[in-house]
């Protein structure tokens, strides 16, 4: 069994525990008062595990958004304002905020199918098992519950990375097989390097300032 289906059969089992509720945009758009704060301010950053840009999450499918917080509020992913806000939501909130952010705003255009700028030979071994499931440009996922990461926030990128690599701190980290084991091997300037060009490339994701702060 090659590596990459392995991975693949290892994610379906892995995000299998997405909540499947539908989730309406409209009623999600009364429920994000706790996320415009961080996630409605264009360049807005975070101060923990260190000063990073939280990140860009209009745009991102609902699936992951969904996913993303089920796993705030389990605690397999660990984060005390994000694990806070997770544990007041409802299958349904989630459902209906995740719905809103994958609906707002819209990218500046097209995002390229195919990669314009050619993966650095000194990350190219690194990068080339994430395509099998972040999609060949990064911002097409073979599964709504995978994050398009292409232009995203190199810093987030980074502390997104070394997150998986962590264990035993209850404050910080995340549980994910799978990325813990992509994560894991790599040293923190080629996470650095992983990140800077992720960055680098157009995407779908965008940070829609909220009423309150146009």
């Amino acid at each position: 069994m090659t590596r990459t289906l392995t991975l693949l059969l290892a994610l379906a089992g892995v995000f299998s525990t997405a909540h499947a509720q539908t989730g309406d945009a409209q009623r999600g758009s009364t429920k994000v008062q706790m996320c415009i704060g961080c996630h409605g301010i264009v360049g807005y950053q975070g101060d923990f595990p260190q000063v990073y840009h939280v990140p860009r999450i209009a745009g991102q499918d609902a699936k992951y958004i969904s996913a993303a917080l089920t796993a705030y509020r389990s605690g397999d992913r660990k984060h005390p304002t994000m694990r806070s806000i997770a544990t007041s939501l409802t299958d349904q909130d989630i459902a209906d905020i995740a719905a809103y952010y994958s609906k707002l705003g819209h990218p500046d255009g097209p995002v390229p199918a195919a990669l314009e700028s050619a993966v650095p030979d000194k990350i190219r071994s690194a990068v080339t098992t994430c395509v099998a499931c972040h999609g060949v440009n990064f911002s097409t996922p073979t599964d709504g519950t995978i994050p398009r990461i292409a232009g995203q926030y190199p810093d987030y990128l980074a502390i997104a990375l070394r997150s998986y690599k962590v264990e035993g701190n209850p404050h910080y980290g995340r549980s994910n097989a799978v990325m813990g084991a992509m994560a894991k091997p790599l040293k923190d300037d080629t996470i650095a390097e992983i990140a800077d060009y992720l960055a680098s490339l157009p995407g779908e994701l965008r940070t829609v300032p909220q009423a309150k702060f146009k």
